[in-house]
């Protein structure tokens, strides 16, 4: 009897739990269903019950967020800037625009934030995934303490999908050996398709379908990979609604632009021909002249000044302002292109009938405008990635080619500051608004009343996550598939949302990356000075970078000087003295020690877990292709051999053997009309080719590169040799080799090429037309260098800067 009674109470109990409102779920996922029915020895003496399918609260909103890439505040029309935005403008007319509202300064850690609720460092991902340390703050594994609004929709009744950038895997965790936990698949996302890394080609971009990488229709005219994306979202809407038109669906949204590489169609780019021939100067005189007469800035704000380290357009001489002009021209019609694309998504809900109770949250970028295309912009962001001057001059003359698949282009420091009006810096600059405020636009018809009206109170990107939860109905819950959780961090914005005078609830935020940081309380920020621009590659190697203690201080009240233009640290010396100690406190608090503003530390990929530390021999088959460079055997500084075991029919092959990288930079072994052939892309800068004068006849060969290094340094060049069944067809010198990276997006393939060609001399796939056994890769030890010169040489690194 007391059984039969333990039992009831028990399933009273636990039936209880699952006849809660979805919002009240503490632990997830819900305990298993008691049987409700009755079991006999016949059916006929049974009562069937099925489990009862979790549903969202009742008129939870559908949910689509929103978030670009490299955008300043200062760009979308939608907050005063000279790139028109029609569908964020939309968006704000029947919703709200919060002008206060802030990102972490770089790509992996706002996107941490963001999907998490935590602060980046909470999250570990102090830094962007390709320069992890072994600290709590900075290790890129984000813990499963660490659960995402994802997985909580997802259990609570939502569909989930994600689209276009991720940036959030460990550099040593993408390729196909996994493990996929922090894939978006395994952060509580349904579907994904994008890509992994921190950028990619809109021409030729190196796609996930979940795990799986998929390859672009190559040959089809046209191909641009936004709205591939956006096809793709409409898509999957469309089915949610066809077959589930009462559950929710959640899509976050997340394009490379307006990241580098700017790329847009020639049409679009053609919308702005001449429109920043004025130059920097006078478009941020205009754009804080429109942000003041829209109201999204106080009147009293002030335009802060242009560092002297930046040149005055009137200073440029004709060349640099066309071509420079013409940068920002494709800069704008990226963004306006992308931009129109989510106008497409919007139509598709809004004739579903959804649009009304659908809450968008439209972030426009994942930090300020970046700086890293220099102070001349680039035709290959890989030339800086690996210290590798680009020539004026070729500049002006492919300056049509930018925006295109043959560039892998960035724009100067001047647009990028002008982007950012009226703040000071850029991103990586976390410790100025003009790294870390983005404008946003939160869109809701059926919730917000107060449609096109603007929101002052201070917000954080780790405030979006709680604000889905309030507005859906569910609460964060204490325990996610086993694993507890931590507090979320941020602060729910729905309280503003009927009153634009609310106090701000969100009080204090700290920031920081690269050891620029500051803090934020009641109206109040102290910052330090950066001790380094971001577009001032060689400081550190020539020793300017000061210790990152040795900072200097500035104090702001930002509650009455919206852009950071008067500093009171010296009027001021006991408030900032206060800030200092809080910034100490919050940074122990969030897991932000220990504080480092070396690059070159960071970029030693010895600080992180590898697949291919202690291999110096690698062998792959055909077939075997899309494998990244963190996962690839590092072919850089030093000699190598690729061995090909091949096969031809009579009649001759030709096709790839072994490739790693592409346009932009890499290598490649392959057949061209029978004849062998290695060819050494340096960053398109220049193109080294060994050949064989003769083809290959039918039958078994095995075909040897070999690489002799230079030494004594790092990119320097060597001699290579073909060898054909044991005797030399071909040799020649190779003067200069990449030393950093030898690609963003692009991978080893071996039998056939993906993304684009290492040469223009075929075309891809360029799949081998033989037999391809094997080919096997060795790499030979590189030669010692005396530390001081090591140094020297790992100090060019700084000039690699992560442009993600």
């Amino acid at each position: 009897m007391k059984t039969k009674t333990t039992l009831a109470v028990l399933s009273l109990a636990l039936g209880a739990a699952f006849a809660l409102p979805a919002g009240a779920q503490d632990v997830l996922p819900r305990p298993e269903q008691p049987f409700g029915g009755k079991l006999g020895r016949t059916t006929k003496e049974s009562i069937k019950d099925f489990p009862k399918t979790i549903e969202a609260p009742k008129g939870a909103p559908n949910v689509l967020v929103i978030l670009t890439d490299d955008v300043g505040f200062g760009a979308s029309s939608t907050f005063g800037g000279p790139i028109p935005t029609p569908t964020m403008d939309r968006l704000a007319e029947d919703g709200l625009r919060f002008n206060t509202f802030h990102t972490t300064a770089l790509s992996s850690p706002t996107r941490a934030a963001l999907l998490t609720g935590r602060n980046h460092h909470s999250a570990s991902t102090g830094v962007i995934m390709e320069l992890g340390t072994g600290f709590p703050g900075y290790n890129s594994l984000m813990s499963k303490s660490n659960g995402t609004f994802a997985e909580i929709l997802k259990q609570n009744g939502y569909n989930t999908s994600w689209y276009g950038k991720n940036h959030n895997v460990p550099d040593w965790q993408s390729s196909q050996a996994g493990p996929f936990d922090l894939w978006p698949t395994g952060l509580g996302f349904e579907y994904f398709y994008g890509f992994i890394g921190g950028d990619t080609s809109q021409w030729n971009p190196a796609l996930f379908e979940g795990t799986k990488p998929i390859e672009p229709p190559h040959d089809a005219k046209n191909y641009f990979f936004d709205k591939d994306m956006a096809d793709h979202c409409i898509d999957w809407i469309r089915m949610q609604h066809a077959t589930a038109p009462g559950k929710p669906f959640f899509a976050y949204y997340a394009p490379g632009t307006a990241h580098a590489p700017h790329h847009a169609p020639k049409d679009w780019i053609a919308k702005f021909k001449g429109k920043f021939d004025q130059g920097w100067d006078k478009v941020r005189e205009e754009t804080f002249a429109r942000q003041k007469a829209a109201g999204i800035i106080p009147t009293d704000a002030k335009l802060t000044e242009r560092p002297a380290s930046i040149p005055a357009w009137d200073s440029l001489n004709a060349d640099q302002k066309k071509v420079f002009a013409h940068m920002m021209e494709v800069y704008a019609a990226a963004l306006a292109h992308c931009d129109h694309q989510m106008s497409r998504i919007l139509d598709t809900i809004e004739a579903q009938g959804e649009l009304d109770n659908t809450l968008v949250i439209y972030i426009q970028g994942d930090n300020g405008a970046s700086a890293e295309g220099g102070m001349q912009g680039l035709l290959n962001e890989m030339t800086v990635m690996n210290a590798i001057p680009e020539d004026m001059k070729e500049v002006v003359r492919r300056m049509d080619e930018l925006g295109g698949p043959m560039t892998f282009n960035h724009y100067p420091v001047g647009w990028a500051h002008a982007m950012d009006t009226p703040f000071q810096w850029t991103k990586q600059i976390a410790s100025h608004f003009g790294g870390t405020r983005n404008g946003m636009v939160i869109s809701w018809p059926a919730r917000i009343k107060d449609k096109g009206g603007i929101r002052t109170q201070f917000a954080s990107v780790i405030d979006i996550m709680p604000t889905i939860l309030e507005a859906v109905g569910v609460s964060a819950p204490t325990s996610i598939n086993g694993v507890a959780q931590k507090p979320v961090e941020g602060t729910s914005l729905v309280y503003s949302f009927d009153d634009a005078k609310a106090p701000s609830k969100h009080t204090t935020q700290y920031f920081e990356m690269f050891g620029n940081r500051a803090i934020y309380h009641d109206g109040w920020v102290a910052a330090t000075t950066p001790g380094v621009a971001p577009w001032d590659t060689a400081a550190e190697v020539q020793g300017r970078l000061p210790a990152v203690l040795d900072y200097q201080w500035e104090l702001y009240k930002v509650s009455e000087d919206f852009s950071e233009a008067n500093d009171l640290a010296s009027k001021e010396p006991a408030k900032l003295k206060e800030m200092q100690e809080l910034f100490w406190a919050e940074a122990e608090k969030y897991n932000v020690l220990p504080i480092e503003n070396s690059r070159i530390d960071r970029f030693d990929v010895t600080n992180r877990p590898s697949l291919t530390t202690g291999r110096d021999e690698f062998t792959y088959y055909p077939g075997l292709v899309r494998i990244p460079e963190g996962a690839a055997p590092d072919t850089k500084n030093k000699s190598w051999q690729i061995r090909a075991e091949v096969d031809i029919p009579a009649g001759g092959a030709e096709g790839m053997l072994l490739t790693h990288g592409g346009r932009f930079a890499g290598w490649g072994l392959y057949l061209l009309k029978g004849k062998p052939v290695f060819c050494y892309n340096l960053a398109g800068v220049a193109r080294y080719y060994v050949s064989g004068r003769d083809e290959l006849a039918p039958g078994k060969h095995a075909i040897l590169f070999d690489f002799k290094y230079d030494g004594a340094g790092l990119g320097k060049g060597g001699v290579g040799t073909i060898q054909v069944d044991g005797k030399t067809v071909a040799a020649g010198r190779i003067e200069q080799t990449l030393a950093f990276r030898l690609s963003l997006d692009e991978t080893l393939d071996c039998g056939k090429d993906t993304g684009t060609p290492i040469s223009e001399d075929y075309h891809v796939p360029f799949k081998f037309t033989g037999e391809l056994k094997k080919a096997t890769v060795n790499l030979k030890p590189a030669p010692l260098m005396a530390r001081e010169q090591r140094l020297l040489e790992d100090g060019k690194m700084a000039a690699a800067i992560a442009a993600q």
